[in-house]
């Protein structure tokens, strides 16, 4: 459940657009939010890759509850990619920085994925919901 809710809140900051036109003084708290982003984007990149490896370890839950194991997987690759490209900034200058040519492809596969941001937020708030219905749906 704490999954989802994380979830949705990564989301809410990756879709400020769908904030603002439902609150008028959300664009403060955005803005305090904004200095923090890499920051939030880069830990939620690593809790998104973890979940995604954290999933194929147990892909024995497959067989027994495959709903829960496609929730989890699909949830944590929304996570990893909308970590990765709310804190690119922050992952360039820590990790890709010190060889251009990674540098360069995460430079590619941002140009990729930064038109497909609000789909992302949206997909994650939709998924970030399922998680928790899910987890009161199919306790394992």
């Amino acid at each position: 459940m704490i999954y989802g809710i994380t979830l949705i809140l990564l989301s809410i900051i990756a879709v400020p657009s769908l904030i603002l036109s439902k609150k008028p003084n959300a664009q403060e708290l955005l803005d305090k939010v904004a200095p923090y982003q890499g920051w939030i984007g880069l830990v939620f990149c690593i809790f998104g890759v973890w979940g995604i490896i954290s999933a194929l370890l147990n892909i024995a839950l497959l067989s027994i509850a495959p709903i829960w194991w496609i929730t989890l997987l699909a949830g944590s690759v929304v996570e990893a990619a909308l970590g990765f490209m709310l804190g690119f900034g922050m992952i360039n200058q820590l990790i890709l920085s010190k060889n251009e040519a990674a540098q360069a492809k995460g430079a590619a596969l941002r140009e990729k994925l930064a038109p497909k941001l609000g789909q992302f937020g949206i997909l994650g708030l939709v998924v970030g919901g399922w998680m928790i219905a899910a987890s009161f749906l199919f306790t394992i």
